[in-house]
């Protein structure tokens, strides 16, 4: 089998040791000897732009939200799933000032703003692509079920299509949007039309912001973590089943960088903090406020039976909700191999410079 000329990847404009691994230049260090370039489908765009969302790429790592690698893998797409993180990344529920909600039990009742299944991903099947409105449903059945509530105790009020699209170019809402109207509700919170919109991320706590709209619930601090499981948490590293087949040692290398990227994180927070302005797209006080309570201590990905569990409540959560078209196993999906090679390789480098 010949070596790749490419190892490609992708992650998501949220904290990740993969995409920090990048910034630093250790991934193309780790194989600028063998000859093999590392690129991200970010900067490469075009039509390679699309394997972020169907991971038909053979030498692609995909360190990226669930609401796409869960649906990709329950129409076959040939991945192997290799770790999970979790990082608390501003979920918050956003009201207007006044407006009485506080904490969970003040959404009973209350109409919360649901982004629409886009038309595009109803015609392709690619309905985990919706992403906004995805991650609004678990948002708010998180929070609804930390007061003992359902769904059916609140109004849904599904957003029109339009709403994603109609937009002043320079307003604050496309300034905080993320993926071209994802958090579209704020402006239908902001016009009385919904009580509460939920959002995710330092782009949209600087939109919230520039809206003069206010967080009611903290969604990263409510106790328990099956309250704040959604996209990103956990978040998903797969790669393509080929590529993990034929060339096992290159992706062992590759998650041997990110784990050094994510141990470097826990001394380097200033710098963290500067690395991910770009990587966020947010700014400076957007980044400290969206990514906070130590979350740079802990950007390793693992494959523990806590993590699984939380990913097994997601897929369960995706296949209620009509977003996958299949049940699947992650437990038969997940391959602890490669993650655990490259801890000991990491732990066996630190005992060497020591």
């Amino acid at each position: 089998m010949s070596t790749p000329e490419t190892i490609w990847f992708t992650r998501c404009p949220v904290p990740t040791a993969t995409g920090l691994a990048y910034k630093l230049g250790w991934l193309e260090q780790e194989f600028a000897a063998d000859g093999i370039a590392v690129k991200t489908l970010q900067e490469a765009g075009g039509a390679l732009a699309k394997h972020h969302y169907d991971h038909q790429l053979d030498t692609l790592i995909r360190e990226g939200g669930n609401l796409l690698a869960l649906p990709a893998y329950a129409q076959r797409a040939p991945t192997r799933l290799i770790g999970l993180t979790w990082i608390d990344e501003w979920q918050s529920i956003l009201v207007r000032p006044g407006s009485g909600i506080g904490k969970p039990a003040d959404l009973e009742g209350k109409r919360l703003a649901l982004p629409p299944f886009r038309a595009e991903d109803i015609a392709g099947n690619r309905r985990g692509n919706s992403i906004a409105r995805g991650m609004s449903l678990a948002g708010y059945k998180g929070v609804l079920a930390a007061a003992g509530l359902t769904l059916e105790d609140a109004q849904l009020v599904e957003l029109a299509e339009e709403e994603r699209r109609a937009r002043e170019p320079g307003d604050w809402a496309r300034r905080g949007d993320l993926g071209g109207g994802l958090w579209q509700g704020i402006a239908a919170l902001n016009r009385g039309e919904v009580d509460a919109v939920y959002v995710k991320g330092a782009a949209a706590a600087q939109a919230a912001r520039e809206a003069g709209l206010v967080v009611g619930i903290d969604i990263d601090q409510l106790p328990e973590k099956r309250f704040r499981v959604n996209n990103g948490t956990p978040r998903p590293i797969t790669v393509h089943e080929d590529f993990l087949r034929n060339h096992r040692e290159l992706v062992v290398r590759f998650l041997t960088q990110t784990l050094r990227a994510a141990e470097w994180a826990r001394h380097n927070l200033a710098e963290l903090r500067r690395i991910l302005q770009d990587e966020t797209r947010g700014s400076a006080d957007s980044v400290v406020e969206a990514y906070r309570d130590g979350f740079h201590l802990d950007l390793a990905p693992d494959l523990s039976a806590e993590r699984l569990a939380l990913f097994a409540q997601q897929k369960n959560f995706q296949l209620i909700h009509g977003l996958l078209d299949r049940d699947v196993d992650v437990h038969a999906w997940a391959d602890h191999g490669p993650l655990a090679e490259a801890r000991l390789r990491l732990q066996s480098s630190f005992r060497a410079a020591a």
